[in-house]
């Protein structure tokens, strides 16, 4: 049922993104307390150049009221 969708910029190896996407679903599982066949997570590659106009627009400034997390640093 919950379904995770993570894009990031191209590069990562397939080995990174399997434990990225078994990470997820572990954190997940504690805090929202569902079973692991629930889950499905989808991973998105992204050229950098093309992160402005299909991710940072659309999905960060377009669906702000969506936002958890927002991007930014910290000092």
């Amino acid at each position: 049922m919950p379904h995770i969708i993570i894009k990031l910029w191209k590069g990562k190896t397939e080995e990174q993104k399997k434990k990225l996407a078994e990470e997820l679903t572990k954190t997940a599982m504690s805090v929202i307390g569902y079973d692991e066949n629930s889950f499905s997570v989808a991973i998105e590659d992204v050229d950098p150049k093309d992160w402005a106009e299909k991710v940072y627009q659309p999905d960060i400034m377009g669906q702000k009221q969506n936002l958890y997390k927002q991007p930014g640093y910290t000092m």
